[in-house]
């Protein structure tokens, strides 16, 4: 996810921030206000259709630092920031 910008050794994520590729599995560990679907035609879920520390399976990743995630019950768009690496025993 990490992509030199005009050859000056920048990346176009901040310093810390955890990277993810396609098949990784994650969890959930701050809630957004609502949840968005990652269908052709996106549309505004109610956020209590994941819990919180439910573990997922990125299938996409898009710009602005956003990932396509499979639950249990859908595809959702969540930030990084909302997301973290699933431990192996989850």
């Amino acid at each position: 996810m990490r992509s030199e910008q005009g050859g000056t050794g920048q990346t176009s994520e901040p310093a810390g921030s955890p990277s993810f590729a396609v098949g990784d599995r994650v969890c959930l560990h701050q809630s957004p206000p609502y949840l968005k679907t990652a269908d052709p035609m996106p549309m505004l879920r109610p956020p209590d259709l994941v819990s919180m520390g439910e573990v997922g399976a990125v299938t996409e990743i898009r710009p602005r630092d956003q990932l396509a995630v499979r639950f249990r019950r859908g595809t959702f768009l969540l930030s990084v920031r909302d997301l973290r690496p699933a431990n192996g025993s989850d």
